[in-house]
C-alpha cells in the first residue's frame, strides 16, 4: 500500500451517511474530520466555488432540520456545529468536493466515500428483493389461510344412518 494510501473504515463513513430530505447525505462537520480539515476551511473552499455545488449536489440545513438531527442524537448539541447552520453533501456534492479540496489524503477518502455509497446502495436492493420475496410468500400464506377457512365454513353433508330403518305404518 502507497504511504499516502489513506484508510478509513467502512463502518465510520456509512455511520456519517444520513437521510435528510428524502437524500443520502454527509454533514460537512463529518466529511471535514474525515478529509482532515477544519469544517470552517471545507465551508469556505465550498462557498469559493458556488457552481460546482447546485442544490442536488448540496444544501444548508435550516433549524428544523438541524432540531431533529439534535433530538434524534445524530449530533449531540447545536454547539457541536459552531453556531452555524451545516452543509448537507449528497453523492454528487461529496464526488465534487475532491475537485476543491487538493490534497491526496482528498482523493483517497473520496474514494472511500464513493465505494461506501456503493455498497450501501448494494445492500439496500438486496434488502428490497428479499422484502419482495418476503412480501409473496405472505401473500401465498393469506391466499392458503382464506382457502382453508372456506373450507371449514362449508356445511357438513347430511349423514344417512348405516343400517335398517324400519318404517311405521300409519294407521287410518
Amino acid at each position: 500500500m502507497p504511504k499516502d494510501t489513506v484508510s478509513i473504515p467502512i463502518e465510520r463513513i456509512a455511520a456519517s451517511i444520513y437521510l435528510i430530505r428524502g437524500e443520502k447525505v454527509m454533514l460537512d462537520r463529518d466529511l471535514a474530520d474525515i478529509y482532515g480539515v477544519k469544517a470552517i476551511a471545507l465551508r469556505q473552499q465550498v462557498r469559493r466555488n458556488p457552481d460546482r455545488f447546485p442544490p442536488d449536489f448540496m444544501f444548508q440545513l435550516n433549524e428544523a432540520e438541524v432540531g431533529a438531527l439534535v433530538s434524534q442524537n445524530v449530533i449531540p448539541s447545536r454547539q457541536v456545529l459552531g453556531g452555524a447552520l451545516p452543509l448537507a453533501f449528497t453523492q454528487e456534492g461529496i464526488a465534487m468536493l475532491s475537485s476543491v479540496l487538493r490534497s491526496p489524503r482528498a482523493v483517497q477518502v473520496n474514494i472511500a466515500v464513493m465505494r461506501t455509497f456503493v455498497r450501501l446502495r448494494q445492500m439496500l436492493a438486496t434488502n428490497e428483493d428479499l422484502a419482495r420475496k418476503v412480501a409473496e410468500h405472505d401473500r401465498q400464506i393469506a391466499n392458503l389461510y382464506a382457502h382453508v377457512e372456506r373450507l371449514l365454513r362449508l356445511p357438513e353433508p347430511a349423514k344417512n344412518p348405516i343400517g335398517f330403518r324400519l318404517y311405521e305404518q300409519e294407521e287410518d
